[in-house]
């Protein structure tokens, strides 16, 4: 990449972090009066519903806790991951099964627990940045707690009640793509003596399950055994999905000096690409049928805020591995879409819903799903990556 470039889009990811994205949060997000953090706020930052979402708490003060780490010691967000911490502690755990809420009151009163066991992995890499933020062993206690726990139940039938039956038994990627990231991070962070061996296991499975080089193609959700399912669910990709858990195999490839994850990883970008791609109007479609059929999801060509945020970093990744020109292409082409359409000029941070046209669907600037995570995670390491000598 041109040394010019390289500086420009420095400049453009380290300001929008730390003078746009994480400013707006700390100014509308954190509630002061009864913890944790207030994420469903309207454009200009107006509060418009008061509950909270247990993911947010955790990704929320891994946030604070990353950047007080790895940015600059600054007391103010140690002390907002504390602060977030704080909460995850006293209000998110139903002490009945040791599980997490999935969205609890302002005050913290539970409201609602999912099936499946994200919450703890959000809360994992919180507490594991915390650990090393503070040097108190009971963050570590919980990070490791919350992980073991996020993996006991995803891999526990008993457990994981399922809506659905036994008639038809599948399988999703994001519980090994998750476990990749949250290993990753909490490897970093407290040294888990286990994180290689899980991320080795969940590699593993998406390369066995998932990725389907006969119609290069990687399966969001796959039959037990691998195969495709030809109804709605098994046939819709989630192409922003894919194209995040194939970061998380670049990086890995590029920690071990390993080539293999290197290729795998961009070989699930290549395809994901090509089938996620809007032609007509840019940016990453939401949902795509692996067959070209129409989608059931009424929302599947929207363009979220989110995987636009996991292109640019795939992107930019793979070019900086392989210095292959494509994909310095393809990074242009997703840095420059997203960020023609989704910043607010007016009040800042992006607005995270638009219609394929990259007209504004809703003035929202998060909810329970969206908060501070996928866009200031993009900024913070692209900004890092174009920093660093990957030759």
């Amino acid at each position: 990449m041109d040394p010019t470039r390289r500086n420009e889009l420095i400049k453009v990811y380290r300001d929008g972090l730390l003078n746009d994205t994480v400013s707006f949060w700390t100014r509308h997000g954190v509630d002061r009066e009864h913890g944790g953090f207030l994420t469903s706020l309207n454009r200009d930052g107006t509060v418009i519903d008061t509950d909270k979402g247990v993911w947010q708490q955790g990704r929320c003060t891994w946030l604070f806790a990353e950047l007080h780490n790895n940015v600059e010691p600054r007391e103010e967000w140690l002390q907002l991951a504390i602060h977030g911490a704080t909460f995850l502690d006293q209000h998110c755990f139903d002490p009945s099964d040791g599980r997490m809420w999935f969205q609890v009151t302002q005050e913290g009163q539970p409201i609602r627990k999912r099936r499946y066991a994200f919450s703890e992995c959000f809360a994992a890499i919180a507490y594991g940045e915390l650990a090393l933020a503070t040097g108190e062993t009971h963050y570590r206690e919980r990070a490791i707690q919350t992980f073991e726990r996020f993996v006991d139940h995803n891999l526990s039938s008993e457990e994981a009640a399922s809506k659905f039956t036994g008639t038809r038994r599948t399988r999703g990627m994001g519980f090994p793509m998750i476990t990749i990231a949250t290993a990753q991070e909490l490897r970093q962070s407290i040294g888990l003596e286990d994180a290689n061996d899980w991320i080795d296991r969940s590699i593993a499975t998406i390369r066995e399950f998932h990725l389907k080089p006969d119609i290069e193609c990687v399966m969001e959700t796959v039959a037990i055994d691998g195969q495709i399912l030809d109804h709605f669910d098994g046939r819709t990709l989630n192409p922003g999905h894919a194209i995040e858990g194939a970061w998380f195999l670049l990086w890995e490839g590029h920690l071990r000096k390993d080539a293999s994850l290197i290729q795998t990883g961009c070989q699930m970008l290549d395809w994901m690409w090509h089938r996620g791609w809007d032609r007509k109007h840019g940016g990453i479609l939401y949902f795509v049928d692996v067959h070209g059929l129409p989608v059931q999801e009424y929302w599947h060509d929207m363009k979220f805020w989110w995987p636009q945020n996991e292109t640019i970093l795939a992107t930019l990744l793979a070019h900086l591995l392989t210095g292959d020109d494509k994909y310095a292409d393809w990074h242009r082409q997703a840095h420059q879409w997203a960020h023609s359409h989704f910043p607010d000029a007016l009040h800042g941070e992006w607005f995270g819903y638009l219609h394929r046209d990259g007209s504004l669907s809703s003035e929202l600037k998060g909810n329970l799903w969206k908060g501070p995570f996928h866009l200031p995670r993009m900024q913070y390491m692209a900004w890092r990556w174009l920093e660093k000598d990957f030759a």
